[in-house]
């Protein structure tokens, strides 16, 4: 199926176009800034992409003339605009957006709203609806996804509800704390969007989707707060104080103010799901809250295609090469990034050193200090030091190594990926990998910390002045410079 897909360096776009591509289609993706698009090599090698500003229709027909789709996703949204010219903008995106279905074919445009079931609307949900207006209006097959908050690590509400469960102990908020909404797990949201694709079931009809059960923001912070480890307490003011609110958000997640303004207007609202037929024409098991939020806190960070790899037996690996949807994540981490040069004769020499990390070999300098560490985990009911490697030659994605386990052992790409089960409070990564070219071979070594709490803070400032001598060392003598 060939498919046109706009938005595609967007939070969803990005989760998305794996699935697509696994599923065999034909994908062109539409990107403002192509500088900005960074899928995969491995995806790059089975996409086309256009570079295409929806705001200048008068681009449109030598951009897009003569090519046909069958299909095209809208994913386009204008949420950092502001409110006065945000609906003029999704309009004329929109609008334009219609002209390249028309010019290339399309048999049916799939849209992501956000659900507008109320009389009164914000001004962000308010320009979404103008957007569903637009495309209702353009006569072609349209199937419309109304949803509220998203669950998934990266979304932009999952990150500032995140923000304000690890950062604020206790939380004195207005009464839009106590609106209610139905959050959906992102996995739950691809499902969707893959299985709408030319289903005649879904033509011209508007589904409101949500997760399995409602909650107020407060108690989305809570229950946030008790998956994660932390005591929070919450208590909502009978005030709304929306500006304050927007400014309170700002300073304390990483939103910015103009976010921060649109969001608090939205969240006056209850975003609830009035309907449920979808599920007749596209069944799945929905996803608790709680459960979504620890598939976001995965001890590593997988594209939407892994996953599908582990839940169907029939998937195959040949089509999409593993290593490059394996990531460690960024939101929230702090990092301890060096790296060296490294002759290209002794390539092989050099990843043979790290491969053979841990165990018997040790950790290349410091290992009394390591040993340290290990017996501290112990007496802390961790695993401890003392697990070794299961072979001093071989390594597999798996293995345990000390207190580490091997979350990728790739040696055709020369990178080996571990995470850390030692007690502390927070989750550790430790990644070692050579990236070479025709003029020069680079050994990098990379640690990630992302801290639970406060706590978790101090303790990565408190280890700062030894990471500082260990990994230095430890990346010179593995590049065989002492």
């Amino acid at each position: 199926m060939r498919i046109l897909l706009t938005g595609a360096n967007g939070y969803i776009g990005m989760r998305l176009l794996p699935v697509l591509v696994e599923a065999g289609h034909e994908v062109t993706c539409v990107v403002r800034d192509r500088n900005r698009f960074q899928p995969s090599a491995d995806l790059l090698n089975k996409i086309k992409i256009i570079e295409f500003d929806f705001l200048h229709p008068e681009n449109a027909v030598p951009r897009f003339n003569k090519k046909i789709f069958d299909a095209a996703f809208y994913l386009i949204h204008s949420l950092g605009d502001t409110s006065t010219t945000l609906k003029e903008y999704e309009i004329r995106s929109a609008g334009c957006f219609v002209l390249v279905a028309s010019l290339t074919q399309v048999k049916q445009i799939i849209y992501l709203s956000g659900i507008s079931n109320e009389i009164k609307l914000s001004k962000h949900l308010l320009a979404r609806k103008a957007v569903k207006d637009v495309l209702i209006r353009s006569g072609i097959a349209y199937t419309i996804f109304e949803a509220g908050i998203i669950v998934g690590s990266g979304s932009i509400s999952f990150e500032i509800i995140r923000d304000l469960a690890e950062k604020l102990p206790v939380m004195i908020g207005p009464r839009w704390l106590n609106a209610k909404c139905q959050p959906l797990a992102i996995r739950n949201l691809i499902y969707y969007l893959n299985n709408s694709l030319l289903n005649e079931r879904t033509f011209f009809k508007t589904f409101e989707i949500g997760g399995p059960e409602v909650l107020s923001y407060k108690k989305m912070i809570a229950e946030f707060a008790v998956v994660r480890g932390y005591k929070r307490y919450i208590f909502a003011l009978p005030v709304l104080f929306p500006n304050l609110s927007a400014f309170w958000i700002y300073l304390t997640t990483s939103a910015n103010r103009t976010i921060a303004r649109q969001l608090v207007q939205s969240m006056k609202t209850d975003v609830i799901c009035k309907e449920h037929a979808i599920l007749d024409i596209i069944p799945q098991e929905l996803i608790p809250y709680r459960t979504a939020i620890d598939m976001a806190f995965l001890k590593i960070d997988q594209n939407m295609v892994v996953s599908s790899w582990k839940d169907a037996a029939s998937s195959s690996l040949k089509k999409l090469d593993v290593n490059q949807f394996i990531n460690v994540p960024v939101n929230g981490c702090y990092l301890d990034r060096r790296w060296v040069e490294i002759d290209k004769n002794k390539v092989e020499e050099v990843a043979a050193r790290f491969f053979g990390i841990g165990g018997n070999q040790g950790w290349y300098y410091a290992d009394y200090l390591w040993r340290i560490r290990g017996l501290l985990d112990k007496l802390a009911g961790g695993v401890g030091i003392r697990r070794g490697r299961t072979s001093d030659t071989d390594i597999q994605a798996g293995d345990a190594l000390d207190f580490w386990r091997v979350m990728l052992a790739d040696r055709k790409n020369y990178r080996l990926l571990l995470f850390s089960e030692m007690k502390m409070p927070g989750e550790a990564w430790l990644e070692f990998s050579i990236v070479k070219n025709d003029h020069r071979c680079i050994l990098k070594q990379t640690a990630t910390f992302r801290p639970k709490g406060i706590l978790g803070r101090n303790y990565w400032y408190i280890m700062l002045p030894f990471h500082f001598f260990i990994f230095r060392n430890m990346l010179k003598r593995i590049a065989g410079n002492t």
